[in-house]
């Protein structure tokens, strides 16, 4: 099993099925405050939701599809990244983030976001990585453009939420631009 040090405190390892206690756990600190910024279907209610979830992203990443990462810190799970989506044919993939409030501004998601465009460029030698956030998610626009991402477009009320439709933005980056072409 690997696990990658984010810092002293913190590590990057998978999320797997076996950490359905600790992934329901989890949600149940960071439920209400990440259910404005991702996917319904990845906010899990209870221990069937969260062994659901996981083994979804099992299933996918055993078809070299979406892989699912936890950030813990402390030896607490505290948040993630993940391919939501990714395609080594269409040499693409879509990374995302989400972390419970006390695991916000202390730089990990970025450090792990690193991690992964590192691995999908230079391990898989993919050639894009996008990143999809509403308009109005400050925070999460801010990890792309550390990632060195480029704001690409909008997508007009593409983001529905509780009756309402927010714009998405599409953030970019190529493998040329990081120095991980092959």
């Amino acid at each position: 099993m690997f696990s990658l040090p984010l810092r002293d405190d913190a590590r990057l390892a998978p999320l797997e099925v076996w950490h359905a206690e600790e992934f329901a756990a989890h949600m149940a600190r960071a439920r209400e405050h990440i259910r404005p910024w991702v996917g319904a279907a990845f906010v899990t209610a209870d221990l069937d939701g969260a062994r659901a979830t996981l083994a979804r992203y099992a299933e996918r990443q055993a078809a070299d599809g979406a892989r699912l990462y936890g950030i813990w810190r402390e030896d607490v799970l505290v948040g993630g990244v993940m391919f939501t989506d990714f395609s080594a044919a269409a040499g693409s993939c879509e990374i995302g983030c989400w972390l419970e409030p006390s695991a916000e501004g202390h730089g990990l998601v970025t450090k792990a976001c690193v991690a992964l465009l590192d691995w999908a460029f230079t391990i898989r030698g993919l050639h894009r990585a996008e990143w999809h956030c509403r308009a109005d998610n400050e925070r999460s626009a801010a990890v792309a453009k550390r990632l060195g991402m480029t704001l690409e477009g909008v997508r007009r009320e593409a983001w529905p939420y509780e009756g309402v439709r927010y714009d998405k933005q599409v953030w970019a980056v190529l493998a040329t631009e990081r120095g991980g072409a092959r």
